[in-house]
């Protein structure tokens, strides 16, 4: 009898174990699946383009050598990242756990994003708000950089100017055939940051929410491509 009881202690404890190994294995590919493809709670109504005014960064960071600073390179506008937008409130950030984004992706935005560390960056705070995978995320941030064509008076600035941010935004719709509202300028101390567009899901201009800040100088001052 003590033999036969030890026997079935031995096939029970041996049935927890492998239900507790089954049930590890299916949280932790769930996991993955989440860090990959995040499904969490979060929602968001639209998203905001940010194109960053290269020549502005450059003249703020000297110590900058990366290639959009470069002398010569003449770059104006670079992706800074497509950004899950609120209606109403501040838009959503880190919204699941975001694991590394693959290298052949990251060497891929590199023609549209200064460093590598921006890109892990923006699918941390931003991308995991976007219910896409990294990948599916980084080609949409692409396909909208590349619908957005810039007006012809700023594809090249050789010399410093002083534009007034509705004639900006003015020109940015012109040139894309959008409203005005479609568009905003980040500014800091009357320098321009960036252009943001705001897009709909499917990346059509829709107009900018309240929740969209706009530069409070009526005009921003723009440094020369190098």
């Amino acid at each position: 009898m003590a033999n036969s009881n030890g026997g079935g202690h031995y096939k029970f404890f041996s049935v927890i174990a492998v239900v507790l190994l089954i049930a590890i294995s299916t949280s932790a590919k769930k996991h993955r699946q989440r860090s990959e493809s995040p499904e969490g709670n979060a929602t968001f109504d639209y998203y905001l383009l940010a194109l960053s005014w290269v020549p502005n960064y450059c003249a703020a960071h000297p110590g900058d050598h990366s290639s959009e600073c470069r002398a010569g390179n003449h770059k104006a506008f670079v992706l800074h990242g497509l950004w899950p937008q609120a209606e109403s409130g501040p838009p959503p950030k880190e919204c699941a756990p975001a694991s590394p984004v693959a290298h052949e992706v990251v060497d891929h935005m590199r023609e549209y994003m200064p460093s590598a560390g921006l890109i892990q960056h923006e699918w941390r705070e931003h991308g995991t708000c976007s219910r896409l995978s990294s990948r599916d995320y980084f080609a949409q941030a692409e396909q909208a950089f590349k619908s957005v064509r810039v007006p012809d008076n700023l594809q090249s600035v050789n010399h410093e100017r002083e534009l007034p941010v509705s004639e900006i935004e003015s020109r940015f719709a012109e040139a894309n055939r959008a409203r005005p509202d479609a568009f905003r300028i980040s500014c800091h101390q009357g320098e321009m940051v960036a252009v943001e567009a705001c897009l709909d899901k499917e990346l059509h201009y829709r107009t900018c929410s309240s929740s969209v800040s706009e530069c409070p100088s009526p005009q921003v001052h723009l440094q020369p491509a190098r």
